[in-house]
């Protein structure tokens, strides 16, 4: 009996052991983890955010996590973001292969699919085709006018009047999408659509570069192929949407909110475009404190605050630790942010965390916004230029004010794949100058 009970208790025991969740060997350091849930109960899965910070100070810029079986490794500050990212950025390049939402785009694109040939071809075919079309020169600078004169209508209809903003700013290029399947369904219409009016040669978009590539690609043995253009266009929308609107909305917040900020970066506007019709990228260089601020609002803002989950493709190490291949990695962008020692103000909407002491702008290397290495974001260059004309428009025509029946602006944002402000609405007036 006696025997019984004892081997019931080894076999227990046993099958405990194998059910708990464990570290490799030299793993970083981390919380204790459950059978089967591993830390789950350590985070909150409304904002982890915090969470992240408190384990931060625990157990140092590099720990672990498990969640269920799968260890993962959270990464703060810009020392050891940048080890990984940059110094071993191609150590730390993959993407999961097993996560929920691999199912869903089925591992294409360039947004979640894994380093390879046809992720590099597709990364690299995008970047051309951006800068074919503009990206970063006054082409696109045209564009981006164009669109903006819709915004601009938009705001001459609400002038003093509370003007509701919760995503429904009519901005370039957005488009919500109910869901993916939906999402896709629009695309290949559009692709049919593209593929009825193209001319072959004489593309107009993105999608008729791709299938002129496709053209020239026929009968090989190809990454390119009619549903990688659907689910490429996608990661570009995707991407390119969700983010900038944010920064746009944070933007305005933080202008009423800080309304010194915004007649300073007025007044600047108003010294450097006298006499001109309208801005252009290059006036950028004559404009330090309005380039301060667009740069502060994506620091305070840290609109993607844990950037894409990364995964190691190879056994590796970092920070003195070893990682298998495999691991998970997630890239805490804010606490590079917000670094102590990084910024004249790490806690504060302050332009000046972007200002030499001669008033010249100057980008510190925590900036971290767009991540970094061979992942950081390929429509940078779009996405600065799309801010900086939109900002400088819009302040130099209007003046935006907070309610006053509104009480004080909530700055705390809402946690989600993007941090977001909460709704708001505000005062647009047409500023005396115009």
């Amino acid at each position: 009996m006696f025997v019984s009970i004892l081997l019931l208790f080894v076999g227990i025991g046993f099958i405990i052991l194998q059910l708990k969740s464990r570290r490799p060997k030299n793993f970083p350091p981390g919380p204790p983890a459950l059978p089967v849930l591993g830390n789950l109960l350590h985070l909150s899965l409304e904002n982890p955010l915090k969470d992240f910070e408190r384990l931060r100070k625990k157990y140092g810029d590099a720990y672990s996590l498990i969640l269920g079986p799968q260890p993962m490794v959270i990464l703060n500050g810009q020392s050891a973001i940048k080890e990984a990212l940059v110094t071993k950025g191609t150590d730390f390049a993959g993407r999961p292969d097993d996560l929920f939402v691999n199912d869903i785009t089925q591992r294409r694109g360039v947004l979640l699919a894994n380093v390879g040939p046809s992720w590099r071809d597709h990364r690299r075919f995008a970047l051309s085709t951006l800068r074919n079309f503009g990206m970063g020169k006054n082409s696109m600078a045209d564009r981006i006018h164009g669109e903006l004169q819709y915004i601009v209508e938009a705001m001459e209809k609400n002038l003093y009047d509370s003007f509701p903003l919760i995503r429904k700013l009519p901005l370039p290029f957005s488009k919500a999408f109910e869901n993916f399947k939906t999402a896709v369904k629009f695309s290949r219409e559009f692709l049919d659509e593209h593929k009825k009016t193209r001319d072959p040669g004489a593309p107009r978009d993105f999608v008729d570069c791709y299938l002129d590539e496709l053209d020239k690609r026929a009968g090989e043995d190809s990454p390119f192929s009619e549903e990688e253009l659907i689910s490429n266009s996608l990661d570009l929308h995707f991407a390119g949407t969700d983010t900038t609107s944010n920064t746009l909305l944070t933007a305005f917040l933080y202008l009423m909110a800080y309304p010194h900020v915004q007649e300073r970066c007025q007044q600047e506007i108003d010294e450097v475009l006298e006499g001109k019709h309208s801005v252009t990228y290059d006036d950028r260089h004559n404009m330090p404190y309005m380039q301060a601020m667009i740069h502060e609002v994506q620091r305070i803002g840290n609109i993607v605050p844990l950037s894409i989950i990364h995964s190691t493709t190879k056994d590796t190490e970092l920070m003195g630790y070893s990682i298998p291949r495999g691991t998970l990695v997630i890239p805490n962008l804010g606490t590079a942010l917000r670094e102590e020692g990084q910024w004249k103000f790490p806690d504060e909407f302050n332009p000046e965390n972007f200002l030499n002491d001669k008033g010249e702008f100057f980008k510190p290397e925590a900036f971290l916004c767009f991540s970094a290495g061979p992942r950081m974001c390929l429509g940078e260059a779009l996405a600065r230029m799309e801010l900086f004309l939109i900002l400088v428009t819009l302040l130099r025509k209007f003046r935006f004010v907070w309610p006053q029946d509104a009480g004080e602006p909530d700055l705390t944002p809402v946690y989600g794949v993007t941090l977001s402000p909460k709704p708001y609405c505000m005062n647009v007036q047409l500023r005396a100058t115009q």
